[in-house]
């Protein structure tokens, strides 16, 4: 396996792990207050929308050419490091 499908494969892994961390978190704002529903609610659909952002960004990556790869996963590494910061927070702000 390259180097090329071992970071999509870890992307993707890390995608799966971010979905599961929404589940919980969606979970967890159902059983919250009303007031607080709607402030985690706001907060899940903006980690929904950065996931989105990783996602395609993932999806360019894996059709850029050979010599344009490694200039998208610079965008994707930092896609996902904004992504990763914000379901910390929000992951810290329902505890």
């Amino acid at each position: 396996m390259s180097n090329r499908e071992e970071y999509v494969q870890k992307m993707k892994a890390k995608l799966d792990e971010l979905n599961a961390e929404v589940s919980r978190l969606e979970a967890k704002a159902k059983g919250a207050e009303a007031d607080l529903r709607v402030k985690y609610d706001d907060e899940i659909k903006q980690l929904k929308e950065r996931r989105e952002e990783a996602k395609v960004k993932l999806a360019e990556f894996q059709q850029a050419g050979d010599s344009a790869w490694q200039d998208l996963k610079i965008g994707l590494q930092g896609a996902w490091d904004i992504l990763d910061e914000a379901i910390k927070s929000a992951s810290a702000r329902f505890k």
